[in-house]
């Protein structure tokens, strides 16, 4: 993200936080587009040298307008779920450009998917392929699909987003892969387009995925041999970012080795790159509330702020990190504080032990939210769900408004 202070203040791009909070209010999600774009560019160029086509996947970060950017930029879209897809659909993605992944699709999302002609649809059990089979011979058109297999790769990351083992809940087995193919091919209503897999999240090391598509290819040089040909391969996504003290995943080296195993084969690649392009792009800002301290050190210091686990529920979900920066430097003596929220849970923490020179009132940075920030944020406590504002240049432009309690309560009835 471009940050940078200029008198003792953060900005992002040419606009200084402590003016976008008194616009805006905090909490307030705040993206950078410059960051964005820049890190688009970067990954296109690193694997320019390959015939792929890049997804942009949505679960990280759903906005309708840093998908309609993405859109305009020639970005396609993996959505799991009929949500998403509506929301890339009214961003003005094309639907020929769109993947539809996930373990659960229901029938209804299925005959949306199949209705808007989307690109291809992900295959992740025997039981979804009879489905897709029933509901397509109802609306007699015929639907793109490819098998997503788990190629039995352990990435070393969380259990939560590690996707690709066979204990995983996701896609089917190499072993059945095979004959899920065959069963595929004799269907008049589906065409078997490729194979895909998702390894998982935050992977840093480029051996994952070169194990992966070794595992893969074999699988292509076994469909091959009953005379069933591919025309993609989609490695997902997984691009690991840079939130503490782990390496952000070498793009360049991982096209290089992909492009040695890929050689002389006619296969476009699939990548669905996330987290890579709008995580460092966005921050959460805050201003704190109170101060509780500690004077005799004994027990923590507390930073009590206007943000909390339902607008930010990485660190309790995930026990993950974020930097977390005061938006202007002031003369507070430094202190070890624990960063807490105003909900009541003890769990309601985005950040501990962090050394910082802080005041109630002062502004506070949470780094690195762009992706599985907002989009996991709920209204726990009946709090309303914060702004988002994108930054481009000196523009600021509100991408949602702040809710209010009569949109939390419009749905409801007495009765």
């Amino acid at each position: 993200m471009n940050l940078r202070r200029i008198d003792d203040v953060l900005h992002v791009d040419d606009v200084p936080l402590t003016e976008l909070a008194r616009f805006a209010g905090t909490p307030v999600y705040v993206y950078s587009w410059k960051s964005i774009l820049n890190r688009l560019k970067q990954f296109e160029e690193s694997f320019s040298g390959i015939k792929h086509q890049t997804f942009f996947a949505v679960k990280a970060n759903s906005n309708l307008a840093i998908l309609r950017r993405l859109a305009n930029c020639g970005c396609g879209f993996d959505v799991v779920s009929g949500g998403e897809l509506e929301r890339v659909l009214r961003a003005g993605g094309n639907p020929s450009s769109i993947v539809f992944s996930g373990v659960g699709k229901s029938e209804e999302e299925l005959s949306f998917a199949l209705k808007c002609d989307i690109g291809c649809i992900n295959l992740e059990s025997v039981s979804e392929y009879k489905n897709l089979v029933r509901t397509a011979t109802t609306l007699n058109v015929r639907a793109n699909v490819a098998i997503r297999t788990n190629p039995e790769v352990d990435t070393g990351t969380h259990p939560y987003i590690a996707t690709a083992l066979e204990t995983s809940k996701f896609g089917v087995t190499t072993r059945d892969a095979l004959d899920l193919a065959k069963r595929i091919v004799k269907d008049d209503v589906l065409n078997l387009d490729g194979i895909a897999c998702h390894l998982g999240s935050q992977i840093s090391d480029i051996a994952p995925y070169e194990s992966a598509l070794t595992t893969m290819l074999g699988l292509v040089e076994r469909l091959d041999e009953v005379g069933i040909s591919l025309s993609h391969l989609n490695i997902g996504g997984g691009f690991g970012i840079r939130y503490a003290q782990e390496s952000e995943l070498q793009l360049d080296s991982l096209a290089k080795e992909l492009a040695t195993h890929l050689a002389g084969r006619d296969l476009t690649l699939g990548l669905e790159p996330g987290r890579f392009l709008v995580g460092p792009s966005g921050l959460l800002l805050s201003t704190v509330h109170y101060t509780k301290i500690d004077e005799q050190e004994k027990y923590p210091n507390f930073a009590i702020v206007d943000a909390a686990m339902n607008d930010l529920l990485r660190p309790a979900l995930y026990d993950a990190h974020h930097e977390i920066e005061v938006v202007e430097t002031s003369e507070s003596e430094t202190r070890t504080w624990n960063v807490v929220g105003p909900i009541c849970e003890s769990g309601d923490f985005l950040g501990l032990d962090r050394k910082l020179a802080l005041a109630e009132g002062d502004l506070l940075a949470i780094h690195d939210v762009g992706a599985y920030g907002f989009v996991l944020s709920s209204n726990y406590n009946s709090r309303t769900r914060c702004a988002e504002v994108l930054v481009d240049g000196s523009d600021v432009h509100i991408i949602r408004s702040r809710e209010t309690m009569d949109d939390l309560l419009r749905l409801e009835r007495f009765a």
